[in-house]
């Protein structure tokens, strides 16, 4: 039962004690809490208070303050998120995680590896890939994003259509819940069916259940060879059924990544270069090199006379070169227009040639610049609409009707950036009322004060 009605504030009293738990790592001072009042949203909400915990102990000590006193508790990692989840829209406290950032274990005999959640996901995989081992999710935002907030979102990334998301690599959870308990979900073993699945309830749950301490995720062996294939075309439909064409031969590559002639012409302005083509289509194959030779002929084969170029990399250095305009498309979309709604919707793969048809369509009428770009081969399309403020009303109308058009297909708001506040508004679109009052009463049974991230996803 909660506690107290919950507010905004924190009351004196528990700051003081918070003080004495965290010392200086108990922040108030208003140009310290101004880092942490933005994510990669565009919102801003300004915490009354941050605490940078080291242990689940502290964190459980300031959980259950947090339930007795009914103030807001938002778990925040590297502040990546496109949503607003890592954000104190409600007031309270921010919580968080970076300082919880050891890799306390990889075993190269059981394939699990053990780490906190302000582990960045980039020295995570390389550390992972010197030992010989590879850790799938790649999520845009690796170097700098971490673990944690990855598993609060379910990340994914271009090798979701090969290898899955990051809720595939997620074996088991330490938790602290909001009433102070450290529970442990999960397991570390690749099988376990004994109860109900907690682990992927709170994989996805943005900080709303508790606070995510220690994962167990699932390593792979590192692919022994890696070559990618970068193809031009005249437009995205084109671009779609060429790629369309490759999973009907039975070629499967680890990534399929799309971008529209919207997000081509401000990568080629970032970069100071044209880029010939209405679309690129980049493929990566990994595996043993005589496989990937053979993927590498049979996709040149097929797709040859469809397009304008076809550029293919063999070595570590030209495969970078190859991802260099996928990796610069956050940069440029920003040079070229101030403010942007920016959504990651999925289809069925069959339905992509009419979820970018009807977008290419949709944003002709409005006289609005869409860029479409991302990862082709899970469905998962990022739509931008780039506008200034006099036409943000326009934006928004189009933006209803994209997602209304995506439901139409029978696909999803979000793939892997979760709800958090810009698209709470949508879940009832997707989601049937009976649906949704189950989840609220499952997030009751955890977080029976209220306090964990309130106003986010309901």
């Amino acid at each position: 039962m909660r506690s107290k009605p919950i507010s905004n504030r924190i009351p004196p009293r528990t700051k003081k004690t918070l003080r004495r738990l965290l010392g200086e790592r108990f922040l108030e001072d208003p140009a310290d809490l101004e880092a942490y009042a933005y994510d990669a949203s565009g919102l801003s909400f300004r915490p009354e208070a941050v605490a940078l915990p080291e242990s689940p102990e502290e964190i459980a000590a300031i959980l259950r303050l947090a339930t007795e006193e009914g103030f807001p508790v938002v778990p925040r990692g590297a502040g990546t998120a496109t949503t607003g989840a890592p954000l104190a829209s409600e007031g309270g406290l921010v919580l968080a995680l970076t300082r919880l950032n050891r890799i306390l274990e990889i075993n190269d005999e059981d394939l699990v590896a053990v780490a906190e959640p302000g582990v960045f996901n980039g020295r995570f995989r390389r550390e992972v890939e010197a030992r010989g081992l590879f850790y799938p999710p790649d999520p845009a935002s690796y170097e700098f994003s971490t673990l944690g907030g990855n598993a609060a979102t379910c990340a994914g990334g271009p090798r979701g259509l090969k290898y899955g998301v990051t809720k595939d690599y997620v074996l088991g959870l330490e938790v602290v819940l909001p009433t102070g308990e450290i529970e442990f979900f999960g397991r570390r073993t690749m099988k376990g069916v004994v109860g109900y699945d907690l682990v992927h309830l709170f994989v996805g749950s943005e900080g709303t259940l508790g606070v995510i301490t220690k994962l167990v995720l699932k390593l792979l062996p590192k692919p022994p060879f890696r070559a990618a294939v970068l193809l031009g075309f005249s437009g995205v439909v084109e671009a779609a059924k060429g790629f369309g064409e490759l999973l009907a031969a039975g070629l499967l590559p680890a990534c399929a990544e799309l971008l529209d002639e919207v997000t081509l012409a401000a990568v080629g302005e970032l970069l100071g270069k044209e880029i010939p083509a209405g679309a690129l289509l980049l493929l990566e194959f990994d595996g043993a090199r005589a496989q990937v030779e053979e993927d590498l002929k049979r996709a040149e084969e097929l797709l040859r006379k469809k397009t304008t170029f076809l550029e293919t990399a063999r070595e570590e250095k030209e495969r970078e070169r190859l991802w260099q305009a996928r990796r610069n498309i956050s940069p440029a979309l920003k040079k070229i227009a101030p403010l942007k709604l920016a959504d990651d919707v999925v289809v069925p793969r069959r339905r992509l040639v009419d979820l970018l048809s009807a977008v290419k369509e949709e944003a002709r009428r409005s006289g609005l610049q869409v860029a479409c770009f991302g990862h082709l081969g899970d469905g998962n399309v990022h739509v931008n609409i780039l506008f200034d403020e006099a036409q943000r009303e326009a934006a928004e109308a189009l933006r209803e009707r994209i997602l209304e058009k995506v439901l139409e297909l029978t696909g999803t708001i979000s793939g892997e950036h979760g709800i958090g506040l810009t698209k709470r508004a949508y879940l009832p679109r997707e989601l049937s009322p009976r649906s949704i009052e189950l989840m609220r009463r499952m997030k009751e049974v955890f977080d029976p004060a209220g306090i964990m991230n309130p106003g986010k996803v309901f």
